[in-house]
């Protein structure tokens, strides 16, 4: 028999809708000792969280964070908000001895993000951050070709992260949808919300960043502001380029915009090694391009392996050989990977302490962005 693990979520936006589908669908196809039962929702919008609540089955509704973290009937505090937010209800709620789920990135910066570790180790609560990249099925099957020796010495790594909704000079900042704009609540633009699941993937996937050497761009350099109605000065970059090192001496290039006409959410990565290559792409999720320089020279070419089989990571969950999953069943992989971690004693990752990596890494970037010199992630 299940244990009920209570959830209180902060937040019904995008990523509400992405988590609570996972809550709501993870025992359905995973076996588990723990089932997420969704407890309370919370949002400022008192009529706006009622929709939602009932939508998705929350048995009640708050509108007060602090209230929420505050109840003796909720286990795990999933953070939804903005990024400004993350900090100051997560640190409450690690004192409350509450679970935390809290979305990407940790946090505005490292600062906040070290106070965030320090707060949830203090207490002992178990913690993730949702980079939800690592739980496609492809992706982790390039971790364990990457584990077993299959690439031999890394020597590149490439990723790019494109979209294109921002580039009209009419489209406002701040507020609910568009609070991504402003730096007061988002703390930097396409760095904290695009490449940091870029940076993510390549530590998982490659190892810790040494140094970095970016460029940023703003080219909208003053928007209306949707709380102040007042036209204001744009603080978040645009458009984000950076090299850098890592730690086992491969070079790498990362590149994200939101001014790429064409792409909505084009994520890819290729990765050259001693022995063979990978390239993974977003649009085509479920595929790993492959190129072994072993396979005798006539068979030697790029291949496309489907990850459907159920020797895949997480497709014996889902249906038979040749069917794809998509995007949502990464927010289910992680839920039930959080889960296992309760039951098993290892805690899945990305933990607060992990994902601070990530987000020295942008920290990093933004300071040579400013500067112009090469910066070391400490």
């Amino acid at each position: 028999m299940t244990k009920p693990l209570n959830i209180g979520m902060i937040g019904y936006g995008f990523m509400g809708r992405t988590h609570s589908n996972a809550y709501a669908n993870v025992n359905h196809f995973f076996d588990l000792e723990h089932k997420p039962v969704l407890k309370a929702v919370c949002a400022r919008d008192e009529a706006k969280a009622k929709a939602f609540a009932e939508k998705w089955g929350y048995e009640s509704v708050e509108t007060d964070w602090k209230k929420l973290v505050a109840r003796k009937d909720i286990d795990a505090v999933d953070i939804c908000t903005p990024n400004n937010l993350h900090a100051e209800i997560a640190i409450a709620a690690a004192k409350a001895g509450k679970m935390i789920l809290c979305e990407k990135p940790l946090s505005m910066n490292v600062a906040e993000g070290l106070e965030m570790c320090q707060a949830v180790e203090k207490a002992g609560v178990p913690n993730i951050v949702w980079y939800n990249y690592r739980r496609v099925p492809a992706v982790t099957f390039a971790r364990q070709l990457i584990d077993e020796g299959k690439l031999g010495r890394i020597f590149h790594y490439r990723a790019v992260f494109l979209q294109d909704w921002t580039i009209s000079a009419d489209l406002p900042q701040g507020g609910t949808a568009l609070w991504r704009l402003d730096a007061a609540a988002a703390g930097s633009g396409v760095t904290g919300d695009l490449l940091a699941h870029c940076i993510d993937t390549a530590i998982w996937l490659n190892g810790s960043i040494s140094t970095v050497n970016a460029m940023t761009e703003t080219f909208v350099k003053e928007r209306k502001h949707n709380l102040t109605g007042r036209v204001e000065k744009v603080g978040i970059d645009d458009a984000c380029a950076f090299l850098c090192r890592f730690k086992n001496g491969s070079l790498a290039t990362f590149e994200s915009t939101r001014y790429a006409r064409g792409h909505k959410a084009l994520y890819t990565f290729e990765i050259n090694g001693e022995h063979a290559s990978i390239k993974w792409d977003l649009h085509d999720l479920h595929r790993l391009q492959w190129f072994d320089h072993r396979t005798p020279g006539p068979l030697r070419a790029w291949s496309s392996i489907h990850v459907t089989d159920g020797e895949h990571p997480y497709m014996s969950k889902w249906w038979v050989p040749g069917l794809q999953i998509g995007y949502e069943h990464t927010f289910v992989h992680q839920a039930a990977d959080f889960l296992e971690g309760l039951s098993s004693g290892q805690p899945a990752g990305p933990t607060f302490r992990e994902a601070l990596e990530t987000q020295k890494v942008c920290d990093a970037v933004l300071s040579s962005a400013k500067s112009g010199r090469w910066v070391e992630v400490l």
